[in-house]
């Protein structure tokens, strides 16, 4: 009787040890507020964030060359449309992309100033991985494209850049995304236009209402 006692209460210890570790282990959603394993980020809610403190985003003729167009004010904004349990891949549509022309200069030779930077074709998708990865991508049947109008010596032009996608990388030490060397390439414009264009910011933090934004 007393082995069977024994078995009994061994067996009810380990259920009870099954059922305390299921909620534990549980990964929890790809995006989170309140740190990594936080509280879930609602499907609808809206990310935003803007250039990290004293950074700027900058679109260079070359990946490794320093000419081009730099603006120190700049957002996205995207809204949730999936955030799954990690791992796995989180959506987002980016409904907005933006540049105060007021911030932005040019060094190009002949250039005078920029008077807009417009980001064409919203909204995009977004995904992003629980191992930080984010992919920017237009709808079916279009591109990302940006349009970058600069006052010059000889008047006003407008140049037109497109990608097929961009790639980025979340980073929760700073709840930031960062985009380096993303590579765009003329599709109308004068000859001072560059003919390509590599993007390169950061943008932290990421936010949800206030609140910074960790990828599990």
């Amino acid at each position: 009787m007393r082995k069977r006692t024994l078995l009994a209460l061994a067996g009810t210890v380990a259920a009870l040890g099954l059922t305390a570790a299921g909620p534990a282990s549980a990964a929890g959603a790809v995006l989170t507020t309140g740190g990594t394993g936080g509280t879930a980020v609602a499907v609808g809610d809206t990310l935003t964030a803007p250039l990290a403190s004293g950074t700027s985003a900058t679109l260079y003729s070359s990946a490794t060359g320093t000419s081009g167009v730099t603006c120190t004010s700049s957002q996205f904004t995207a809204t949730v449309t999936g955030n799954p349990d990690a791992p796995g891949t989180a959506t987002e549509s980016v409904t907005g992309h933006t540049f105060d022309s007021s911030s932005c200069t040019s060094n190009v030779m002949g250039v005078l100033g920029v008077s807009g930077i417009t980001v064409d074709h919203l909204p995009y998708t977004a995904t992003v991985g629980s191992d930080g990865t984010l992919t920017v991508l237009p709808a079916a049947g279009s591109t990302i494209q940006t349009t970058v109008k600069l006052r010059t010596l000889l008047g006003s032009i407008t140049c037109v850049y497109q990608a097929p996608s961009l790639t980025g990388k979340a980073d929760n030490a700073d709840n930031s995304i960062t985009f380096t060397n993303q590579q765009f390439s003329k599709v109308s414009g004068s000859g001072l236009c560059f003919a390509s264009g590599y993007f390169t910011a950061k943008y932290a933090p990421v936010t949800d209402g206030g609140a910074a934004v960790s990828v599990n």
